[in-house]
C-alpha cells in the first residue's frame, strides 16, 4: 500500500492507483476529459493538472501514478488557474452551439430545436410539454410573440426562419392534447399564493405555481382575466377563443380567480397579507400608485425589484412583468411569471434549486458550405404557408412539413458534455485563444445511429481506442501536430468504420462530437432521466 497526501488529506491506496485515482478516493473531484475507466492513459487534454506541493511542479494526475510519500495539491488557486488555460485551449478551436440561436434569443429560453424535433415525428403531446416547461401561454403566443427566435434562426438567411410562433402555438392548438398533462404529479404543499393581475405575467405565474403544488389565488380588478391581451389587442390579433382556452386551462388546474376585486391597500394589507404565504404582483403597470398601494419601497437603481429573484424589498412579495420593466413583450412578461413562481417556491423552502449550466459556446454566422453541412440532417421544402392563413394556424401534417427544416444547430449533449460542464465551473473566457479564423463547421451523418462532428472533438483518442479494438477499419488520427484530427483512414465512412462499437465511442466521447441520431439527452434530462439511457425518438417514417 502506499500512503500519501492529497489537500493536506492522507490516504492510502494499493500500488498502481494513479493520482487521479487516489483524489477521488477521498471525494476530490479532479476534473478529467480524456481520461476513462478501463481504457489506456494517454494524458492529452491536461485538465485534470495538480501540483507536487514539493517540487513545485505540475502535472496531469491521470497519467501519474501515486508514489510513497506525494503530497499533492488539487483545490489551489494556481492549479485552478491551469486548468482554466487548459479548458480556454481546446475552446479556441472548438466550433459548435450549446444551444441553437433560437432559444438564447427567446426570452422565455425555450427548447425550441427540441419541441422542432417531435413535432417532426409526430410527437405532438411531447411537443406541448417541452413548450410548456418554459411557456405557459403557447396558444396566446403563438398569435402575439414577435418571435425573435425566428430573427436569430440559422434558416433564415437560407431560404426563411422556421416558422417557430406558429409551431408553438401547433402544439397547443387542439383542444384534447392542450387540456391534457396539465398537472404532472406533484404533493400539494399547502401553501396559498396570490397573484394580483391576470395578463401574461400573472397567468404564467399562477401556471408554474399550480404545477409546483402551491393553491395559488388570482385577483384582477376587471370582469374577465387576461390583462392588456383582452382589452389591448385587437380580436384579429389575438382571438378572443384562444385566450378564453387558455385562461380555462388555469383554471382547470385549479387556479381561484376573484375577479372585479381591486386591489386596495386596505384590501392588500388587510386581506392578501394576512390570508397568503407569498404575493407575486403583476399588474402590468409601472408608476407610483402600486408602490404606495403595497407599500413597497423602490431599490438604490430605481428598480422595484431584484432583477434575477424578482424580489421586493418586502418580504414574501415578488413583482413581474410591466410592472419592473415597462413596453415588454407579452412573452418576456410570460417568462417573468415563471421566474416569480419559482423564486416564491424557493423562498417558501418549497423545492430544491436544481443546477443549470450557463456556459454556451457559439460560433456566429455560417458560411455557404456549412449551411450545406446543416442542411444534411433538414428538409430542403421553403417555408409552410398556412393554408388558410396566419391566424388559421398549421395543420397536423404542414406542422410536421416545417418543423422538419429545422437544421438541428443545438448540441446533442447539452448536459453531458465535460467540456461545457468544466468551463462552467471554471468560468473560462471562451474566446481568449481564438484565432482570426476558425475551422469550417463540418457534419459526418452518414451511420444510421450516430452523428460525427470534428469540428467539436478534442482528440481525446477513446474513440480510437474503443473502435480498434473491434472494428475491422475503426477510426485512427489523421495528419500530425496541430492540424491532428479523428477521422476513418482510407477515406471511408463512418458507418464503415463503426459497426460494432458506434455506441460505445459516444458513450466515451467527453464532448458532444459523437452523438445519437434520434435520442434526446434534453428531454432525459429535464424528466430526471440517467444520461446514459436517454429518450429515444419515436423512429422517423
Amino acid at each position: 500500500m502506499i500512503k500519501l497526501t492529497i489537500d493536506n488529506t492522507p490516504v492510502e491506496v494499493e500500488e498502481g492507483t494513479t493520482v487521479l485515482q487516489s483524489a477521488a478516493v477521498l471525494g476530490i473531484e479532479i476534473p478529467a476529459m480524456c481520461y476513462l475507466e478501463g481504457h489506456s492513459c494517454h494524458p492529452s487534454c491536461m485538465v485534470c493538472m495538480v501540483k507536487d506541493a514539493d517540487k513545485g511542479s505540475y502535472f496531469p494526475s491521470c497519467a501519474m501514478p501515486a508514489a510513497e510519500g506525494m503530497n499533492i495539491i488539487a483545490s489551489s488557486p494556481d492549479v485552478f488557474d491551469i486548468r482554466r488555460d487548459a479548458l480556454e485551449l481546446l475552446l479556441s478551436d472548438h466550433v459548435g452551439d450549446c444551444e441553437a440561436p433560437c432559444t438564447l434569443s427567446c426570452p422565455a429560453g425555450m427548447d425550441i430545436p427540441l419541441m422542432n424535433r417531435y413535432i417532426a415525428n409526430g410527437e405532438f403531446d411531447k411537443a406541448l410539454d417541452i413548450v410548456r416547461n418554459e411557456i405557459a401561454l403557447p396558444l396566446i403566443l403563438g398569435y402575439i410573440c414577435p418571435a425573435p427566435c425566428e430573427k436569430a434562426c440559422r434558416r433564415k438567411p437560407i431560404d426563411g426562419a422556421v416558422s417557430i410562433c406558429l409551431l408553438k402555438r401547433f402544439t397547443a392548438q387542439d383542444t384534447g392534447r392542450r387540456l391534457q398533462n396539465l398537472m404532472p404529479d406533484v404533493a400539494k404543499t399547502g401553501k396559498k399564493i396570490a397573484v394580483i393581475g391576470t395578463g401574461p405575467a400573472g397567468l404564467s405565474a399562477a401556471f408554474y405555481l399550480l404545477r409546483a403544488g402551491h393553491d395559488c389565488t388570482l385577483f384582477d380588478k376587471n370582469e374577465l382575466a387576461g390583462g392588456a391581451m383582452r382589452y389591448n389587442i385587437t380580436e384579429d390579433k389575438l382571438p378572443r377563443e384562444m385566450l378564453d382556452a387558455e385562461i380555462e386551462c388555469i383554471s382547470r388546474m385549479g387556479a381561484i380567480f376573484q375577479l372585479n376585486q381591486p386591489v386596495t391597500p386596505d384590501f392588500f394589507e388587510s386581506v392578501i397579507i394576512p390570508r397568503f404565504d407569498a404575493v407575486i404582483l403583476a399588474t402590468g403597470n409601472r408608476n407610483n400608485q402600486p408602490v404606495e398601494d403595497f407599500g413597497l419601497t423602490v431599490g438604490k437603481d430605481h428598480e422595484l425589484a431584484d432583477k434575477k429573484t424578482l424580489k421586493t424589498q418586502r418580504p414574501g412579495v415578488f413583482a413581474c412583468g410591466n410592472m419592473i420593466r415597462e413596453h415588454e413583450m407579452a412573452v418576456r412578461a410570460a417568462a417573468q411569471g415563471r421566474i416569480a413562481a419559482t423564486e416564491v417556491g424557493t423562498y417558501l423552502n418549497t423545492h430544491v434549486v436544481k443546477a443549470k449550466i450557463h456556459f454556451n459556446s457559439s460560433f456566429g454566422h455560417l458560411t455557404k458550405p456549412e449551411q450545406e453541412e446543416y442542411l444534411k440532417e433538414s428538409s430542403p421544402v421553403i417555408p409552410v404557408e398556412p393554408f388558410g392563413g396566419f391566424i388559421a394556424g398549421y395543420s397536423e401534417a404542414q406542422a410536421i412539413a416545417e418543423a422538419r427544416r429545422c437544421l438541428h444547430c443545438d448540441c446533442r449533449k447539452p448536459s453531458s458534455c465535460k467540456l461545457r460542464i468544466y468551463a462552467d465551473q471554471y468560468s473560462v473566457n471562451r474566446k481568449k485563444h481564438l484565432g482570426p479564423e476558425r475551422n469550417p463547421f463540418t457534419k459526418s451523418v452518414h451511420h444510421n445511429l450516430i452523428v460525427y462532428e470534428p469540428e467539436k472533438c478534442i482528440r481525446c483518442g477513446l474513440c480510437v481506442e474503443i473502435s480498434t479494438r473491434e472494428e475491422s477499419l475503426g477510426l485512427t488520427y489523421i495528419g500530425r501536430g496541430f492540424d491532428v484530427r479523428i477521422g476513418v483512414p482510407f477515406d471511408e465512412t463512418v458507418s464503415a468504420a463503426l459497426k460494432k462499437t458506434a455506441e460505445a465511442c459516444v458513450k466515451a466521447c467527453p464532448t458532444g462530437a459523437m452523438a445519437f441520431k434520434e435520442q434526446e439527452e434534453r428531454a432525459s434530462t429535464l424528466k430526471g432521466i440517467t444520461l446514459d439511457h436517454p429518450q429515444p425518438l419515436t423512429q422517423k417514417t
